[in-house]
């Protein structure tokens, strides 16, 4: 489907398929067709709409992945702007993300969102979003039967998404991504990958995060394929799920596919091989691919395996390895898609093939700035350039390699956690007089979050990961947490990261 054209909106993108084709399939529960699915948005768009939720509004989203999220995300982009959040946060997490958004409804259902129920404000509509043996979701409390299903089509400026990147300062930054910022980057994908009507991708990143919902869901829509989600990752019954469906990609980060090696190397090598044979290429994005894992995951189920760069502020994909005949680079993140890719110093001037640096990214799906952050925009654009905070270098042929990150952000798995918000919690313990977050390396994760701290009282490693568990979400937590006497600081009495996980971590 190459040299697809770009649909202004999400709204357009649902338009290619074809009205009885599969768009969405739960395992062992409803097919949903493209007809289905266009009328499904339309429907609970104007339900939105009579509720008083218009252009502007925010409505945060806490729901598991299934029909039930696509739609509703779909649906309120339509009229508003969507504000998906992680259902695995904690109370206090939900309480700032939905002030922090200021969000005006909330939809939740009645098996996800109990936390974040009882800390929004009376302010905040409380909407339950439910899906029938159907597929078809609607909302409680509903519209009344007489409401008005006219809804002034969205334009490829209005925001359609916003999300929240956290930074190493204590206040996560505002993403908002633009209807056309994110259809151009599903066409980014489409064009990438050669996706056709033909195609099955299976979702298993959240659809939370733009990786899940950009790349394995739009992209799909854009190109009239058929995306299969299950509710979750699931290790054990991956390649069933791949043979029953006819499943010919998925994207997933690096430890997911460690955890199909994993179970791959344990006699069941014959039937991962077997159900891979529908494959035509697996994706790794969200944080970095070891070549070793590359090649291995190659060799053993028989599959080009194609490493991608993304972010948020991209609407996700800036950079992929070619699909085969033409050659892909293990440890590299491959070629610029659609997305012009540069090296800068810190001086602002871009730097000769080889030369590492900054990378730096220009293009149609990239953000114009973050939400009422004037901090943040100043330091992450220069002359037209975002500044991505990772450390890399183009070779003569314009791959790109990533060799670090100028961020301290600790990536595990792909999600990207601030050390500070550790910090914060850490020292909210009545025991602590200092903490400082840093990231450890893990075979399976990529990173970990660890900490150090000074107590001025009594407490043990274990009542501190504790406390952590109850503040933050589970992935956030520190796995390890060292006492120590002293933080480690540079001559000036500056605190670095890396500096104190060299010397403490090792």
């Amino acid at each position: 489907m190459a040299g697809v054209t770009t649909p202004g909106t999400l709204l357009d993108l649902l338009e290619t398929g074809e009205a009885s084709h599969p768009a969405i399939v739960v395992p062992d529960g409803p097919v949903v067709t493209y007809e289905f699915l266009r009328g499904q948005v339309h429907d609970l768009a104007g339900q939105l709409r009579a509720m008083g939720i218009e252009r502007g509004d925010r409505v945060a989203i806490v729901l598991p992945n299934g029909i039930e999220l696509i739609v509703s995300f779909l649906a309120v982009a339509s009229v508003a702007t969507a504000a998906p959040l992680n259902p695995a946060y904690k109370g206090s997490e939900f309480e700032f993300y939905i002030e922090d958004t200021g969000a005006k409804a909330l939809i939740t259902s009645d098996q996800t969102g109990e936390e974040a129920r009882n800390v929004t404000s009376e302010a905040v509509a409380q909407l339950r979003a439910a899906v029938d043996s159907e597929g078809r979701v609607s909302l409680d409390p509903r519209a009344g039967p007489d409401w008005d299903t006219t809804v002034q089509r969205p334009g490829p400026d209005d925001v359609a998404l916003v999300l929240h990147t956290s930074g190493t300062t204590s206040r996560p930054k505002r993403v908002p991504l633009a209807h056309g910022n994110l259809a151009v980057s599903a066409r980014n994908i489409v064009e990438t990958y050669s996706l056709t009507a033909q195609d099955v991708a299976l979702c298993v990143m959240p659809l939370f995060h733009v990786h899940g919902l950009v790349a394995s869901t739009l992209s799909t829509f854009l190109s009239g394929g058929t995306v299969v989600v299950p509710p979750r990752f699931n290790a054990l019954g991956f390649w069933p799920l791949v043979q029953e469906h006819g499943v010919t990609w998925f994207s997933a980060v690096p430890s997911m596919h460690q955890a199909l090696l994993g179970r791959a190397g344990r006699g069941r090598r014959e039937a991962a091989i077997a159900a891979a044979e529908t494959l035509r290429f697996i994706r790794s994005c969200s944080a970095a691919l070891p070549a070793s894992t590359m090649l291995e995951m190659e060799e053993r189920f028989g599959v080009p395996v194609l490493e991608a760069y993304g972010m948020t502020e991209a609407a996700h994909q800036m950079a992929s390895n070619p699909l085969p005949p033409a050659e892909r680079f293990p440890g590299a993140v491959g070629f610029g898609t659609g997305v012009e890719i540069g090296i800068m110093d810190e001086s602002g001037e871009l730097l000769d093939p080889q030369g590492r640096g900054e990378v730096v990214i220009q293009g149609p799906n990239v953000i114009g700035g973050y939400e009422d952050n004037p901090d943040a925009n100043a330091t992450s654009f220069t002359n037209g350039w975002f500044r991505t905070g990772d450390l890399g270098y183009l070779d003569e042929s314009e791959c790109l390699y990533l060799v670090g990150r100028i961020k301290e952000l600790i990536n595990r798995s792909g999600e990207k956690i601030s050390p500070v918000e550790i910090d914060e919690v850490l020292l909210s313990h009545p025991a602590v007089s200092e903490a400082v977050a840093f990231a450890v390396p893990h075979r399976t994760h990529g990173e970990e979050p660890t900490a150090a701290v000074v107590l001025h009282g009594q407490a043990t490693e274990k009542e501190l990961i504790a406390h952590c568990r109850a503040h933050l979400a589970a992935f956030k937590c520190p796995r390890a947490i060292h006492i120590v006497d002293a933080i480690p600081r540079t001559a000036t009495g500056k605190v670095q990261r890396r500096i104190v996980a060299a010397t403490i971590a090792g």
